[in-house]
């Protein structure tokens, strides 16, 4: 069984930063691919930035340039760092691992990006 633990959200002004990390755990034997998504109420939910198990990043069009994707293996962690944050940055952000062959999820964590 995989865990995921989503941290780090909260409230920011625009422009403001916020870094997200997620700590998996459990029963992991292969990691593919490690990433965030993010929903708002009433839409579908889409990516954010995806990272490899060779270090290769993938970010959504809205993202790029603000948003940087990285993992620290010693601690099972992977972090999204969030700069020049938008109101429309605003949604709940799930952190996702594919490994073991299967897709795993966190229970996610509220960014809110308001004045």
């Amino acid at each position: 069984q995989v865990q995921l633990v989503e941290s780090g959200g909260g409230l920011v002004q625009p422009g403001g930063s916020l870094r997200l990390s997620c700590v998996y755990s459990g029963s992991i034997f292969m990691i593919y691919m490690m990433g965030w998504y993010r929903q708002c109420p009433g839409e579908q939910r889409e990516l954010v930035a995806v990272i490899t198990n060779i270090g290769s990043t993938h970010f959504a069009d809205s993202v790029k340039d603000r948003f940087t994707i990285s993992r620290d293996n010693a601690k099972n962690t992977v972090y999204l760092q969030m700069n020049s944050l938008k109101p429309e940055d605003t949604a709940v952000y799930y952190c996702n691992v594919a490994a073991n062959g299967q897709s795993h999820w966190g229970q996610g964590t509220q960014v809110t990006v308001s004045s």
